[in-house]
């Protein structure tokens, strides 16, 4: 028993892409090479995660550092 698989591509499935690609600012005309756009790059959501974490303990430990140097600059001049 065999099984035939046929993988066919469409004939107008790269011919939308030329046209628009050369009618947008950024085509063929400025110079560029005008090859597809590259491939976005999504990061996986645990990255995502780490990242703002280590984010938001940044911006908190540096809000506490600048809280800290205000509040001795103000009790030293109080004295």
């Amino acid at each position: 028993m065999a099984t035939n698989i046929t993988i066919t591509r469409q004939a107008n499935s790269g011919a939308g892409r030329s046209t628009t690609q050369s009618a947008t600012p950024g085509g063929p005309q400025s110079g560029t090479r005008g090859a597809s756009p590259a491939p976005s790059r999504k990061l996986p959501g645990w990255l995502w995660f780490i990242a703002l974490w280590c984010f938001g303990v940044g911006s908190a430990m540096s809000l506490g550092f600048a809280f800290k140097i205000l509040m001795n600059a103000t009790l030293f001049a109080v004295r």
